[in-house]
């Protein structure tokens, strides 16, 4: 069953990109976007002592650590101004969306449609501001501890790293949002794949050295190869996997005309969610552990925070534990996934389920339906982002080759490809309303 946008999506070529000329702007906007953030990355606080930073990373470049700083795409060791990343906009929509489900006032602004979410987005951002001011004091007391300051005034250096970390975060914030409105795909989605992909020469580069030097044998050059190769299989397999469910429409009045009965499907995803757990169950367990991390001397809040550690079982556990939770609470956030509401609009266009009662038994089954798929869902991120982190573990492998990076660098790539399909699809039924329109003149 081939539906008419995927025969024509079947059917593009370079010729119908050429005279895509929106399209093109667009992905002229997102190149320059990007190349903006990674220039942004290479952007030092002022006051931060070059040598001195390097050599306070260099005991700390594995871990959540590592993970927080490809996230960022480097820009955490070179301490940027781009170093927070879009990560506080990404953990105060988290707490804004949780804390909608608690408070009534938040959960009402929620259900007002796009003025309510203008609110809920004003108050994620009052929260970005809050939580990037408090991360950039803390790491401008850290460089300080660390003696990595150049600058003869502490309270100067302290103004300086507020002000830029704070800047450079909004700024960050604008240009995902730009990126989403104006170019090709998720701004930032995009923003933390840009930063992963620029990390990943690096990072094969260092495990080939370490093979060169005897360091890693070969076995587990091959083995590391297939590890690649087996996430980016299963990340297509399951992004592209449907479970499709017919629903027919009956004979019906159409304006002066009959419609014929017919049949469609109601696709619904493997995975619903796609990348967004695995990125709240990171954030969330990267910036505490990091700033934990930072600590110098033996206290009892390290020595707890120590416990999270990406080689330890606990930590393994406890991200598992937050991509299962976080599988299914994103999911009931979002209207394509949300039982009743779909069953809704079946029954206002006349739809039903075979077999199903319209309305509430639809909504039913199609609750069961979904709640299988999330569970498979869960089961397959938990799967794809733990086992390549105890793979790589047990072999030593120089670099953070977490599932997590791979499956987002992949998800992302297949959306915005599909969304470069779909604006060439809406540019050739453009064409062919125009032509329509020229033979009606004759």
């Amino acid at each position: 069953m081939v539906s008419m946008s995927e025969k024509m999506a079947s059917s593009i070529d370079f010729s119908s990109f050429s005279k895509a000329k929106d399209l093109q702007k667009r992905l002229l906007f997102t190149l320059f976007a990007l190349i903006v953030f990674r220039l942004g990355t290479y952007v030092t606080i002022p006051g931060v002592n070059p040598s001195a930073l390097s050599e306070f990373f260099s005991d700390k470049s594995g871990g959540l650590i590592g993970m927080f700083n490809s996230f960022t795409g480097g820009a955490l060791s070179r301490m940027s101004i781009f170093v927070l990343n879009i990560i506080p906009y990404i953990t105060a929509s988290i707490l804004i969306q949780m804390a909608s489900f608690i408070f009534p006032q938040l959960g009402t602004l929620r259900k007002e449609g796009a003025s309510g979410m203008q609110k809920l987005n004003q108050y994620t951002r009052y929260l970005t501001v809050l939580m990037t001011t408090i991360q950039a004091f803390g790491m401008a007391k850290t460089l300080e501890a660390g003696g990595a300051v150049i600058m003869p005034s502490h309270f100067m250096f302290e103004l300086s790293t507020v002000v830029s970390v704070l800047g450079g975060t909004m700024f960050v914030v604008w240009l995902s949002d730009q990126i989403t409105a104006r170019g090709v795909g998720n701004g930032s989605s995009l923003l933390i794949t840009i930063g992963i992909v620029s990390g990943i020469p690096g990072a094969f580069a260092r495990l080939l050295e370490e093979g060169r030097a005897g360091a890693i044998s070969t076995w587990v050059l091959f083995a590391v190869a297939f590890i690649v190769f087996a996430v980016i299989y299963l990340v297509v397999l399951f992004e592209r996997a449907q479970r499709r469910i017919i629903v027919q429409y009956p004979k019906r009045q159409m304006g002066m005309r009959m419609a014929q009965a017919s049949s469609s499907y109601l696709p619904l995803k493997i995975n619903p969610v796609g990348v967004m757990p695995p990125i709240f169950a990171s954030t969330l367990l990267g910036i505490p552990t990091m700033i934990a991390t930072f600590f110098h001397g033996d206290n009892f809040f390290l020595r707890a925070m120590n416990m999270l550690l990406q080689e330890k079982w606990l930590y393994m556990s406890v991200f598992a534990a937050l991509i299962v939770f976080f599988t299914f609470f994103y999911a009931s956030l979002q209207p394509s996934t949300n039982p009743d509401e779909i069953a809704d609009n079946l029954k206002k266009q006349g739809g039903f389920v075979a077999g199903i009662r319209p309305g509430k038994n639809t909504a039913e089954y199609l609750g069961f339906v979904m709640t299988r798929l999330l569970v498979l869902g869960a089961l397959y991120l938990v799967a794809l982002c733990v086992l390549p982190m105890v793979l790589t573990s047990t072999m030593n492998i120089p670099f953070a080759l977490g599932g997590t990076s791979l499956l987002i660098v992949v998800s992302v790539t297949m959306d915005t490809v599909s969304q470069i399909q779909s604006h060439l699809i809406a540019h050739q039924y453009e064409g062919l309303i125009k032509k329509a329109r020229l033979k009606g003149r004759f």
